[in-house]
């Protein structure tokens, strides 16, 4: 549930998706080009903003937390489809 009414933005939630797929922050940033530190930012003000607990931080990695898992499985799915359309779009 988003607290202040408005969507996440769409770049903490990219960032959201590939930490979780790729179960890295730093593998995260590798293929958005960014660092670990933004990607972390991203998740974090995400996670403050609906109010959930995405991830477990743990000193070298990141575990998904259920609630995280089960968001991610549709953000995947989301960002797969949209993909598809784009490359259906060619």
């Amino acid at each position: 549930m988003v607290r202040t009414g408005k969507l996440p933005p769409l770049s903490s939630i990219r960032a959201f998706e590939a930490a979780a797929r790729l179960e890295s922050f730093a593998r995260a940033a590798q293929e958005l080009g960014t660092t670990a530190a933004s990607v972390s930012y991203h998740v974090r003000q995400l996670e403050r903003q609906t109010g959930i607990h995405l991830f477990v931080r743990h000193p070298h990695k990141v575990a998904l937390t259920a609630t995280g898992a089960a968001i991610a499985r549709e953000a995947n799915g989301a960002f797969a489809a949209a993909q598809g359309r784009f490359l259906n779009a060619e």
